[in-house]
C-alpha cells in the first residue's frame, strides 16, 4: 500500500503536467476545471489513497523492499560484439546495469536459450524485469523467446496479485508491444537513429503513474529540450496502436517525431499492469560516450531526466516481495560474478558489455 502525499503537492503536480500538455500542443488551452478533473481521475482528493493487493505470500516481508534485485534480459551479440568474446551466447550492455545500480538496485543477468525451469526460478527470485534495447529478432531470437516466457510469467503473477514490474527500452519497448498483441507486429518503419528529441506529452500523462509525480524540472526538460536519445528504425504510431486494439492494454503517454516528421509513440504505460516502455534510451544520457553517438544529450538536465526513469522503475521493484531461496543462491546469480569488457573499440553503441555462456 502506498499513500499519496497530499492535496497541495498533487494539485501543483497536476497543474504542472497540464501546463506541459498545453505547451506540447496536445489540444486547446485547458480551463481551470481540467485541474479538478485531473485530481479526480488521479484519485488524490483529500484523504484518498491507492492500494495494490499483494500476493498473500508477501505478508511475511516488509512491503517496502530495500534490497531490490532486477533481472536484465540478455541477447545474442552482433558480429562485432561477438568478436570480443566468441564463445559467449549473449551479452548485456553495461550501461543498463549501471543505470539500475545508480538507483540502489542490484542486477541479475538473464541468459537466453535456457529451459523453462530456469526462467521460472529467476522470475520468482527477482523484483522486476528490464528488457533492454539491441538488435535481436523479436520473433526468432533467444532474446525474444525468453522475453515471451518472462512476460507471460509477469502477467500471470500480477493477475494473481503478486506485484511484478516490467520495463522495456527501445527494442524492449517493441517486444512488449509485439507480445501484448499476441505476437503480432504492428510496428512501422521510421527514421529515428542517432536522433535527440523532445517529448510531446499526451493528456493521459497527467494521470499516469510514470509522469504524474515526476519532478517539474524533469517534465520541462523532457518537453522543452531534445533530451531523449533515439536509436531505432521501427516505431509504433498512435493509429496503429488503435488499429491493433493495443490501446485497450496500453496508454500512450508521449510522442516524438522522426527525421521525416513521422509522429511515433515514445512512452507507454499498461492500464492494468505495472508495465512501462520507452522507445528512447534514458541510460545513454548518463553512461554511453561512443564517438559515433553524436546526438546523445549529456548536459545536466538531460542526465537528471534519464536518471528519473531508473529511479521510478527501481521504486516500483521495491514493491515486489520475490526472494531467492537463500543468500548463497542469490550470490551465484548476481551480475558481480561477471566482469564488464571494453567494447567501445568494436561497437559504436556500447562502451562496456557483459558476456554470458
Amino acid at each position: 500500500m502506498w499513500q499519496l502525499s497530499g492535496w497541495q503537492r498533487e494539485n501543483d503536480q497536476c497543474e504542472s503536467i497540464l501546463e506541459i500538455v498545453e505547451m506540447s500542443g496536445t489540444g486547446p488551452p485547458l480551463p481551470p476545471v481540467a485541474i479538478a478533473f485531473c485530481l479526480l481521475i488521479a484519485g488524490v482528493l483529500a484523504g484518498q489513497q491507492r492500494t495494490f493487493l499483494f500476493h498473500p505470500n508477501s505478508i511475511r516481508y516488509n512491503v517496502n523492499n530495500n534490497r531490490p534485485i532486477i533481472g536484465i534480459l540478455s541477447q545474442e551479440p552482433s558480429k562485432s560484439l561477438a568478436s570480443v568474446s566468441p564463445e559467449s551466447a549473449s551479452y548485456i550492455a553495461a550501461s543498463y546495469v549501471k543505470w539500475l545500480e545508480g538507483q540502489g538496485a542490484r542486477v541479475v543477468p538473464i541468459k537466453v536459450n535456457q529451459p523453462d525451469s530456469y526462467y521460472k526460478t529467476v522470475f520468482e527470485s527477482i523484483n522486476g524485469l528490464l528488457i533492454p534495447g539491441g538488435g535481436a529478432s523479436l520473433i526468432s531470437s533467444g532474446y525474444g523467446k525468453a522475453g515471451s516466457i518472462l512476460y507471460d510469467l509477469a502477467i500471470e503473477a500480477n493477475d494473481n496479485g503478486d506485484f511484478f514490474p516490467v520495463w522495456g527500452t527501445c527494442l524492449g519497448f517493441e517486444l512488449l508491444l509485439y507480445l501484448s498483441a499476441g505476437k503480432n507486429n504492428f510496428l512501422t518503419t521510421c527514421n529515428s537513429y542517432n536522433r535527440a528529441s523532445s517529448l510531446r506529452f499526451l493528456s493521459d500523462a497527467a494521470v499516469s503513474r510514470l509522469y504524474q509525480r515526476a519532478p517539474n524540472d524533469v517534465l520541462k526538460t523532457l518537453s522543452k529540450e531534445k533530451s531523449t536519445s533515439n536509436f531505432h528504425h521501427w516505431c509504433m504510431t498512435r493509429e496503429n496502436l488503435t488499429a491493433s486494439s493495443l490501446d485497450n492494454f496500453y496508454r500512450p503517454l508521449a510522442t516524438s517525431t522522426d527525421d521525416d516528421g513521422l509522429e511515433f509513440i515514445a512512452t507507454i504505460e499498461a492500464i492494468n499492469y505495472p508495465i512501462w516502455g520507452l522507445q528512447f534510451h534514458p541510460e545513454k544520457n548518463v553512461y554511453e560516450w561512443g564517438a559515433n553517438l553524436t546526438s546523445v544529450p549529456h548536459w545536466p538536465s538531460a542526465i537528471k531526466a534519464g536518471q528519473y526513469f531508473a529511479e521510478f522503475f527501481v521504486n516500483q521493484a521495491r514493491k515486489s516481495q520475490h526472494r531467492f531461496a537463500s543468500k548463497q543462491e542469490e550470490a551465484t546469480y548476481l551480475i558481480y560474478n561477471y566482469a564488464p569488457i571494453y567494447t567501445g573499440n568494436v561497437s559504436s553503441s556500447f562502451l562496456q558489455s557483459y558476456f554470458f555462456d
